[in-house]
């Protein structure tokens, strides 16, 4: 694996992008998906300029973060369980996948136990993949004035996975609907949402043309994924 060629290679594709959806390259940030990787890979990947890391499990996460280079900015990306609440709020800046407004209530409460604001954004399944965690779009916008009453979280964005494709360019239409939905939640909050992450090594050029801010990428950067860390 050569990672600083990988993320060479990434960064030019990303500024294509930028490029062709008349954007400012900065706006646009690189998430390292650190799944399945050891701390030293995320080392080497700091040294490289990154800053942003994104990984999937708690229980990964509290055994990993500890070990890795303090500076670094961790979030939370995968399926978060309630009773891991207080734990990721510990280990995250953000929580990336709050799907359900119990979730939403749980993260609050321990927020409110630990006296901190959170930043979270809310997961979208878009087009109802029974396989994929993710608010349906309809039941989101139901409970978004639920979700924005919640004093000790503040709602960033969207995320979303669409399904998976060898052909990249059908993920369009998912983009589009979640950046349209952002646009719906930001008339009905009043407020703008400056973040959608969405685009992952497949396909983020495509998310990156349909208003990403926010691409994770991990295949693309760190090649083929080692078996995960297991918690000492």
């Amino acid at each position: 694996m050569d990672l600083a060629e990988n993320l060479n290679l990434i960064q030019q594709r990303m500024e294509a992008a930028c490029d062709r959806a008349g954007r400012p390259r900065d706006s646009v940030t690189l998430m390292a998906v650190t799944k399945g990787q050891p701390p030293q890979v995320v080392e080497q990947a700091a040294r490289l300029g990154l800053a942003l890391f994104g990984e999937n499990k708690v229980q990964e996460a509290k055994a990993k973060i500890p070990r890795c280079p303090s500076r670094l900015h961790w979030q939370m990306i995968g399926h978060l369980q309630t009773n891991k609440c207080r734990e990721a709020l510990g280990l995250f800046e953000m929580i990336q996948s709050v799907d359900s407004l119990h979730l939403a209530e749980e993260l609050n409460n321990r927020a409110e136990q630990a006296a901190r604001m959170t930043p979270i954004l809310l997961e979208v399944n878009i087009v109802g993949e029974a396989s994929k965690f993710g608010y349906l779009p309809e039941r989101l916008l139901e409970e978004l004035e639920q979700l924005n009453a919640l004093p000790r979280l503040e709602i960033h964005g969207l995320m979303t996975i669409p399904p998976w494709t060898p052909r990249p360019e059908k993920s369009r239409p998912v983009f589009q609907q979640l950046r349209q939905l952002k646009e719906r939640c930001e008339r009905l909050l009043g407020a703008p949402l400056p973040q959608l992450s969405m685009g992952m090594s497949d396909d983020f050029e495509i998310a990156i043309e349909e208003g990403a801010t926010i691409v994770r990428v991990g295949t693309a950067l760190f090649g083929a994924r080692p078996k995960a860390v297991k918690p000492a």
